[in-house]
C-alpha cells in the first residue's frame, strides 16, 4: 500500500510529494504522479527539470494547465518564472519548451498529448495509461528534446 497517496471510497485524494518516488522521464525531467484517472484521461504531476531540460516537441490533444513553484519554463509563448500560471488550450504546440535553472511545477493534464520527432513526424502518443504504464514499470517514457 502506498501511504504517500491516501484515497477515500468518496474519491478524495490527498498526495504527498514528499513521500513520492520520482519517474525518470528523460533529458533531466522527472514526474511525481499525483493523481492517474482511466476514467477521464486527466492526470496530475509534480514535475522537477534539472537546468537545460527540454520538452520534445509535442501537441497537447486536451487542456493543459501548469503553476511554476520555482524557476522558470521558457517555450512558444514565452517565459514563465516561479509563481505564473499558465493554460495550455486543446491542440496548442510547443517545439521550444525547455528551461535554463533548476525548474519545479504542478502540471495538470487533461487527455492526450502527442510527441514529434525532429523531421516532424509523430513519435508517440503520451496520455493517462501511458503514464500508469511507466509508473508500473511496464514502459519508459521519454519526453525529452534530446530524440
Amino acid at each position: 500500500m502506498n501511504t504517500a497517496i491516501t484515497t477515500t471510497t468518496a474519491g478524495d485524494i490527498l498526495a504527498n510529494v514528499n513521500e513520492l518516488d520520482w519517474l525518470d522521464v528523460g533529458g533531466g525531467t522527472q514526474f511525481k504522479v499525483l493523481r492517474i484517472c482511466e476514467k477521464t484521461g486527466q492526470w496530475a504531476l509534480y514535475v522537477h527539470m534539472d537546468p537545460g531540460a527540454q520538452f520534445q516537441a509535442h501537441r497537447h490533444e486536451g487542456t493543459g494547465q501548469f503553476f511554476i513553484l520555482s524557476g522558470e519554463l521558457i517555450y512558444d509563448v514565452g517565459s514563465a518564472p516561479a509563481g505564473t500560471y499558465g493554460f495550455e488550450p486543446v491542440f496548442a504546440e510547443h517545439r521550444h519548451a525547455h528551461c535554463l535553472v533548476e525548474t519545479e511545477m504542478l502540471f495538470l493534464g487533461d487527455g492526450a498529448v502527442t510527441y514529434f520527432t525532429p523531421e516532424g513526424e509523430i513519435d508517440y502518443v503520451f496520455n493517462a495509461m501511458s503514464l500508469k504504464a511507466a509508473q508500473e514499470g511496464a514502459a519508459q517514457l521519454n519526453i525529452a528534446g534530446d530524440n
